[in-house]
């Protein structure tokens, strides 16, 4: 096989889904926060909240349309990308995404247009339901791309069918409520709620710093604190609920982002701090926290977190096994009726999967040298450098916010909104929340190589027969697409940054709109 078609394969779905990421977290926060919002305005009616409400939605709804475009094109990729992956895999991973499209999608797509044009078609309360509609229809569009996406991580409720030589589903339920994808699901959407918060109370703060639209800003900016201090905390309590279904569900993934090449005694320290090197394949200056390992993935003080080179060597051992059901298999494809083949082929067929990374190195994995099948084991071991010092950015990243949102929470119910060394902090760390989540989603698609389905397909095998000049052409072509609709929705949110919310202009300010409706004027400061 050609590995520079599976390379560039890889490195084109890899850049199509962190854009496509740069908008997703925006809009599973902000569709939230513009709920809360709107209900403030329905209890209160003050108009202001009207105003605060419709701002927002409109730079909630220039990135709702580039989440949808991007969103769109990575599917697409399963298919002229990844067909032998689609083939094998696709009775269980299609089904979560086609249900994503008929049910979650449509709900958005139903209901985003009521949220931006009914607000003088509708009474208040239904206009309210409209709108947590438009974030039901996000939130559960994530809930079944993390299906899907929790299913690759740890594929429970599906077998290999002899008769079709692919994957298939046996309990939907099991695919469900997988623990990693209810896991990875909180774990996400409290990323985005984090991500919304940080943008709105960082536009607020430009606004404080510039005088501007300050009756706005300073609600805003509460709102934004609330919810962001609540968010955070939520990234941090289920980013450890996260690491236990590791350690049940991808250990090797867990020792690499530990850099633990060896078993500890129970319980595991922490390591805060490291060097690690794949070559010598130790880690230097370490730095541990007793115990703290050992309580957060087992959560004991006697449960055991395996090292990578026990890792390494059960994987040899699977191997050794898969080869075995490879060869039932084989024998299986000559003659389906033999019982003994059938046999075999059942007792081992949980590590056939493992056989597979054998077909890296040999056509044939019963060929296989003793050394190759050593290679093929160590090959379950991801890149630990940059796993380890990507976990630990992130985790320090979700540690600032917390800080960060509870020194906003107090400045906001303090009322001191000119704390300006404050403000302008609020708006240069708008960017974190975004780089943090991409750490995360490399972290949690990088951790599992070098499997597309955990233990069952190695990503090599999972392409499509393209050539390289192809994938070049398609990456160059989307490099340039996504930069040039990157430009537009800067460009769009700046402009509607800029500009402002727009209120009925009247002869006594925020309170009561203009008979006709039509007139506009700045909001006032307070």
């Amino acid at each position: 096989m050609d590995m520079a078609v599976v390379e560039l394969s890889r490195l084109q779905f890899a850049l199509t889904a962190m854009y496509h990421f740069l908008f997703v977290p925006l809009t599973l926060g902000l569709s939230f926060m513009l709920v809360i919002m709107e209900s403030i305005y329905v209890i209160t009616d003050r108009e202001i909240w009207r105003t605060i409400t419709r701002f927002w939605a409109k730079l909630f709804g220039i990135n709702f349309v580039l989440g949808v475009a991007t969103g769109l094109t990575m599917e697409f990729q399963f298919g002229t990308n990844w067909a032998y992956y689609s083939h094998y895999v696709g009775d269980i991973f299609g089904a979560p995404l086609a249900i994503e499209g008929l049910m979650a999608f449509f709900l958005e797509a139903t209901f985003v247009g009521l949220m931006f044009f009914g607000w003088d078609k509708l009474s208040k309360r239904a206009h309210l339901l409209v709108t947590f509609m438009v974030a039901l229809g996000s939130n559960l569009s994530a809930l079944w791309i993390l299906i899907a996406n929790g299913w690759m991580q740890n594929p429970v409720g599906a077998t290999f069918n002899t008769d079709t030589m692919r994957m298939e589903v046996t309990d939907f339920y099991a695919v469900l409520f997988n623990p990693v994808a209810q896991a990875k699901f909180v774990h996400t959407v409290s990323a985005g709620y984090v991500t919304a918060s940080v943008f709105v109370l960082g536009v607020s703060a430009w606004y404080l710093l510039r005088g501007r639209f300050t009756a706005l800003a300073k609600r805003s900016m509460t709102v934004a604190a609330a919810f962001g201090l609540a968010s955070s905390l939520s990234v941090v309590v289920l980013g450890d609920e996260s690491g236990y279904a590791l350690t049940d569900h991808q250990k090797m993934k867990l020792a690499a982002i530990e850099a633990m090449w060896e078993t500890e005694p129970a319980p595991a320290g922490l390591t805060l701090f490291g060097i690690p090197s794949m070559k010598d394949r130790e880690t230097s200056y370490e730095v541990k926290l007793p115990y703290a390992l050992g309580l957060i993935s087992t959560r004991s003080l006697s449960g055991e977190v395996t090292g990578i080179h026990e890792l390494v060597l059960h994987a040899e051992e699977r191997i050794r096994r898969g080869i075995i059901a490879y060869d039932a298999l084989e024998r299986l494809k000559v003659d389906h009726n033999d019982l003994t083949a059938r046999a075999t082929f059942e007792q081992h067929r949980a590590d056939l999967g493992h056989a597979l990374l054998l077909k890296r190195q040999v056509a044939d994995p019963r060929t296989a040298t003793d050394q190759q099948i050593l290679t093929a084991a160590w090959d379950n071991v991801p890149n630990v450098p940059v796993t380890f010092w990507l976990f630990r950015f992130m985790a320090g990243l979700g540690f600032f916010f917390i800080g960060f949102f509870a020194l906003a929470f107090v400045f906001a119910t303090q009322r001191r909104f000119n704390v300006r060394w404050f403000l302008r902090t609020a708006v240069l760390i708008i960017p974190l929340p975004w780089i943090a989540a991409e750490m995360g989603w490399v972290l949690a698609e990088y951790g599992r190589q070098p499997w597309a389905i955990e233990g069952v397909l190695p990503t090599f095998l999972g392409t499509s027969s393209l050539t390289v000049g192809q994938l070049w052409t398609t990456i160059i072509g989307f490099t340039l697409l996504y930069g040039g609709l990157a430009i537009i929705e800067i460009r769009l949110m700046l402009a509607s940054i800029r500009k402002g919310p727009e209120i009925p202009s009247t002869g006594s300010g925020a309170g009561t709109p203009s008979p006709s409706g039509s007139g506009y004027a700045p909001i006032p400061a307070e």
